[in-house]
């Protein structure tokens, strides 16, 4: 099911609170693959929206390393400093006004959803107030677009059917394994599953049955970059 479309529709702001918090000229989140096909969500500027295409033509950039590693990228010098490691990258963006880039991936315990892209046309690096607060605003976009993509599907079970095929106490339990591994509270945990079972095409019985068998976890030390994944 591809709700690529749906979730760039009416997320015109999803931006705003980077360039309002931080000291930034503008940002563009995108999302990757999962339950939505890779899609940019959001972007400030017709630049911001430029960069996250040239990572995503080009296959290299912050954003891709981002991903992978579920760590903040930072290039306080884009213009020259990305030239080691991004070369075809480092190319396509001189002479823009893309001096500064600060890339946070969006993550919701051990899923990986995506990525946000700031760019600031004066080189420099975030301080750490400011990284913490990039952090903190990556972490409310997560759980905002997990929430939009769990809205905008149309799963064939029902949830509320749920109990049917599996006992309450074992999603319950279940619900608890998943709070103990990533830290959330137990209505993110639950949302966590739902949206492991939507992306994987899973119901949600079957989705908390592998993490009480624990064939499935949502510690993101032992997930690794790639999110949770059945074994």
């Amino acid at each position: 099911m591809d709700i690529a479309p749906d979730m760039a529709a009416g997320e015109e702001d999803v931006c705003a609170p980077y360039l309002a918090k931080l000291p930034i000229t503008g940002a563009a989140v995108s999302l990757f693959g999962g339950a939505a096909a890779e899609t940019m969500v959001s972007a400030s500027d017709e630049l911001a929206a430029r960069l996250d295409a040239l990572q995503f033509n080009l296959g290299e950039g912050p954003r891709w390393r981002a991903h992978k590693t579920r760590l903040p990228v930072l290039v306080p010098d884009a213009q020259s400093a990305a030239g080691h490691e991004w070369p075809m990258f480092q190319q396509a963006i001189a002479g823009t006004d893309a001096a500064a880039l600060f890339v946070f991936p969006l993550t919701v315990g051990a899923m990986d959803l995506g990525v946000v892209e700031l760019y600031h046309v004066v080189r420099g690096n975030l301080n750490r107030s400011d990284q913490s607060m990039a952090a903190v605003l990556a972490g409310q976009t997560s759980w905002h677009l997990l929430r939009k993509i769990l809205s905008l599907s149309s799963p064939d079970t029902d949830p509320a059917l749920e109990p049917a095929l599996m006992s309450r106490r074992e999603i319950h339990q279940a619900t608890g394994m998943v709070l103990a591994q990533s830290g959330a509270t137990a209505a993110e945990s639950l949302l966590m599953l739902r949206a492991y079972a939507f992306a994987n095409d899973l119901t949600l019985g079957e989705t908390a049955a592998a993490v009480l068998e624990r064939r499935l976890s949502f510690d993101s030390d032992k997930s690794g970059a790639g999110g949770p994944a059945l074994q």
